[in-house]
């Protein structure tokens, strides 16, 4: 697999664990139900939310740090680029 097709799927991979972790995290919030007026309770058991939650948050985080790991040659290069502007 070439790496552009890597940091594709790597980024997908994000994108949804981001919006599960963010919409799961929005239900979970006390009141927000209230607020919006949906009761997500009554088809989503506050359990399998907070899996839900959980494991979409272990799953963004270790794409994070695979997606820094690939990007760190840049990273340090950048870094050292601004800071021998100043």
């Amino acid at each position: 697999m070439d790496k552009t097709m890597l940091n594709y799927l790597i980024d997908v991979g994000l994108a949804i664990s981001f919006f599960i972790c963010f919409i799961t995290g929005m239900i979970k919030w006390p009141g927000i139900i209230k607020v919006i007026g949906v009761s997500a309770y009554q088809v989503l058991h506050v359990h399998n939310i907070s899996t839900l939650h959980d494991m979409s948050g272990l799953i963004m985080s270790l794409l994070v740090l695979i997606h820094l790991a690939l990007h760190w040659k840049w990273m340090v290069c950048v870094t050292r680029r601004i800071l021998n502007k100043e």
